[in-house]
């Protein structure tokens, strides 16, 4: 069976502005002595190093008949298709486009998306919106996820 994994990491620039954080931290703290501003850098460093690691640590998987995105788990079956977007479309559906109902699993520093219809009748949310750097990849996944669902299985 067809498996995907992707993890949504923080770009580079952010880590960057994790040790500017951590530095300014240490500034606020140097009339007080070096030692404080020492820990202020170090504290200031790591708490926000924290901060992205856990934001960049959301990932989308699709695993035993279900698509897995972050702290959601939707089943394939009831998943309808699959919608690869592109710069263009991905910004508009997370912006003008978007239904307040919807699952929304966004980065915007991920250019490309894919909006997955469901169709569960009993859910409300009309579609699921996942900011992925490989959409095409994942819609194919879950196609074939879909697929492997709806046959019957051997008895």
């Amino acid at each position: 069976m067809q498996s995907y994994e992707e993890r949504l990491t923080a770009p580079r620039s952010w880590w960057l502005i994790a040790v500017l954080v951590g530095i300014a931290c240490g500034l606020i703290l140097l009339p007080v002595g070096p030692l404080p501003m020492l820990g202020g850098v170090i504290g200031g460093i790591a708490l926000s190093a924290v901060a992205v690691s856990t934001y960049g640590s959301v990932r989308i998987r699709v695993v035993a008949g279900a698509l897995v995105a972050g702290d959601a788990r939707i089943p394939v079956s009831a998943l309808g298709e699959a919608e690869v977007l592109d710069a263009e479309e991905a910004r508009a559906w997370r912006t003008h486009k978007a239904d307040p109902r919807a699952f929304m699993l966004l980065r915007a520093y991920i250019p490309t998306a894919l909006r997955v219809r469901i169709t569960d009748p009993s859910d409300p949310t009309p579609y699921a919106y996942l900011s992925t750097r490989h959409p095409q990849a994942l819609a194919d996944t879950l196609a074939a996820a879909r697929t492997k669902a709806a046959e019957p299985s051997e008895g």
